[in-house]
């Protein structure tokens, strides 16, 4: 993705739910990069040239009574937003300087997906014929590591082995995993700036008003502040480090630092606490570091190499600006999640249901997401289907149909969601999606072990659909902010395909005669749904509303992946044509409802059109809202068709279901 296209925010340092920054300005130069949150965390990024001072990131803040200028910004000439890293370029005054900000989240590799560690790498080079003297300064604000600025923190350095200097902040009560919620920031743990020891660099820890030191001095050499504890918002603390390049040529340089922090534990799971996955076998945060460093340049043509390959797979499924999305969604669906290990070594992949409830685990957030992770790495699916099974196989769980959630992030206890009163749950919904996703993952590895484990509460949820899932009564679905809904017809297809599900997954047990009796009902039950639902050259929204109402089917997605044929091909000859008809200037509605519309749905429903063509005439609409939206935000995923403008929910694991156009039939 190039400068032609605008996203609404750009991915800087995207780990996890808390370790996860932003910049929602079109140059890095304009704002203060922020946590999802839209709170601030600040970075600031100075380069000096010749002796005059310019700016690259966020904004100096000049001390009062400072009698330097805040300095002018270095012109922005390009930005670049892959899979795994966000590339800025910058000219002026003789130089070209490339930032780079890559997190390497590879899902391949969970050792280097789990390792909260990224790198900003700072490449430059003379452009005019001459010879110039440049250094470069980074820092990044206790603002990092506590909720709200009035907190206290202390700072201290580190060296790490013979050739790593770690500076680290961190909240002085470290209240570890005590804060519960949505719009939070972690206040525990200890946020790092790394950087290699040489006698080009050099590193401080002070207030804000190094900033000033270098504007004027050009060096970061002053003693690290010793006045602590003290508030974030007093007289900020910053860490910084500073390259000294000398005398630059047309010859690339090049040098990086790491952003790093350390969770201590990272979730709280049915009251243990649990480390990050990459602790599982004991290893400190100073050796993560210390890979993190002497991986470096592994890591790096790892992520190039695998950015390239997505960005043709990508353009070759659904062209070029169906690349764009694929590139912005690939770090936010991942960095909603945490990864850890449960008591059994097994792997539990724990999203956060984040500018929604905070929920952790979120069945109906997981459902829409998992086309990424079925398309790279299936075993994150069963990461994010344990805690529910083990939860609804527990006394806590009163009910016959799955549960919606394990709990507010980072608390997975249990769940939270309507305070578990019966008439705020999502019974046909949550069954629904968790036979899909389990049929998904086992025909995804060929394998139904995973589905026999669980195979008493499977079989209970398909049962539960046959009983009340052809006409779902009053009840939400996972588009819940459009509120209960009675004889909903795409949930009706969800309960029809969830039993289909469950069919395919007695044929890959050998219980054939199951197989039969499962299939057959689903069978029956679409022939029943056409008759009910049926309305000329469309489907209607409800089985009881007019023939002018309608929704988007997104749910029929799944007959045609797992190739079950419940519905006729007719259907969605039908219905395409007509989401098609119905589409606004920043794409289809999710129904005749209202104008707003929900991202991963309207993708679903493109990858289901008969032809590229038809593809990309529902995919260009998103590409404008995200280009043009005045909402400066991590993609959301629910937002106005005539505005463009958000209506809510940001950062949300499940731009993963932008992936579907990559999946194969099973």
């Amino acid at each position: 993705m190039s400068q032609h296209f605008r996203p609404p925010a750009v991915p800087l340092v995207t780990v996890d739910p808390y370790f996860s920054v932003w910049s929602t300005a079109d140059c890095l130069t304009d704002q203060h990069p922020t946590h999802w949150t839209n709170k601030r965390s600040s970075m600031t990024g100075l380069i000096r040239i010749d002796g005059q001072t310019r700016r690259f990131m966020g904004m100096t803040e000049l001390a009062e009574g400072s009698d330097c200028s805040e300095p002018d910004a270095l012109k922005q000439t390009n930005l670049e937003v892959t899979a795994t890293s966000s590339k800025y370029r910058f000219e002026g005054d003789g130089i070209r300087l490339e930032v780079d900000f890559t997190t390497p989240l590879l899902l391949d590799d969970l050792e280097l997906l789990s390792r909260p560690a990224s790198y900003v790498t700072f490449r430059i080079q003379s452009i005019d014929g001459k010879s110039h003297e440049a250094k470069i300064y980074l820092d990044v604000t206790g603002e990092w590591c506590v909720n709200t600025p009035d907190q206290k923190i202390v700072w201290s350095r580190k060296a790490i082995g013979d050739g790593i200097e770690a500076l680290r902040m961190g909240s002085e009560q470290q209240p570890v995993l005590q804060r519960v919620g949505d719009d939070v920031r972690i206040d525990w743990g200890f946020m790092y700036l790394a950087a290699s020891k040489s006698a080009s660099t050099s590193t401080a820890i002070q207030s804000y008003r190094l900033r000033n030191h270098f504007i004027e001095s050009g060096n970061v050499s002053l003693p690290d502040d010793e006045r602590m504890p003290r508030a974030v918002e007093d007289d900020t603390p910053v860490m910084a480090v500073q390259f000294d390049f000398g005398a630059v040529n047309e010859t690339v340089q090049s040098e990086y630092a790491v952003l790093a922090y350390d969770d201590i534990h990272s979730i709280e799971y049915f009251n243990q606490p649990l480390n990050a996955y990459w602790r599982r076998n004991g290893i400190s945060f100073e050796d993560m570091i210390a890979a993190a460093f002497s991986q470096y340049d592994e890591i790096i043509g790892k992520c190039e190499a695998f950015d390239r390959e997505l960005r043709q797979e990508s353009e070759n499924a659904g062209g070029l600006q169906y690349a764009d999305i694929l590139s912005l969604a690939y770090r936010q669906a991942i960095s909603a999640h945490k990864l850890v290990v449960d008591e059994n070594a097994e792997i539990l992949f724990l999203s956060k249901e984040c500018f929604s409830n905070g929920c952790i685990g979120t069945v109906d957030v997981s459902y829409p997401s998992i086309p990424l992770f079925l398309r790279y790495n299936s075993e994150l699916v069963k990461g994010m289907m344990r805690p529910i099974f083990r939860y609804a196989a527990s006394e806590q769980w009163p009910y016959d149909f799955a549960p919606h959630d394990v709990g507010c992030y980072p608390v997975a206890n249990g769940q939270v969601y309507g305070e578990n009163k019966l008439e705020y749950q999502m019974p046909i919904e949550e069954c629904g999606n968790m036979l899909i996703m389990a049929a998904a993952v086992c025909l995804s590895e060929q394998n139904a072990g995973f589905a026999e484990k669980h195979w008493e509460l499977l079989t209970k949820w398909a049962n539960y659909l046959i009983e009340n899932g052809l006409d779902p009564n009053n009840q939400l679905c996972t588009d819940d902010f459009a509120g209960h809904l009675a004889h909903n017809a795409n949930l009706s297809v969800k309960a029809i395909i969830g039993i289909g599900a469950y069919a395919i997954l007695c044929r890959m047990l050998g219980k054939t005669e199951e197989m039969s009796r499962y299939s057959d009902t689903a069978k029956e039950m679409a022939t029943q749904w056409i008759a009910m639902d049926e309305a000329g050259d469309h489907y209607k929204l409800t089985f009881d509303s007019s023939e002018d109402t309608w929704s988007m089917k997104y749910n029929l997605v799944w007959d045609n992946l797992f190739g079950l044929g419940l519905f006729p091909g007719d259907v969605l000859a039908k219905e395409i044509p007509y989401y098609l008809a119905k589409q606004n200037r920043y794409g289809t509605p999710l129904d005749s409802r209202n104008t707003y519309t929900k991202s991963d749905w309207l993708v679903w429903c493109a990858s289901m059109a008969p032809s590229k063509e038809d593809f990309a005439k529902m995919i260009a609409p998103l590409w404008d809202s995200l280009h043009e939206s005045p909402s400066r935000v991590p993609l959301t995923d629910w937002y106005d068709t005539v505005t463009g403008k958000q209506i809510g929910f940001q950062n949300r694991t499940v731009v993963g279901g932008f992936y579907i156009q990559l999946l194969s039939p099973f």
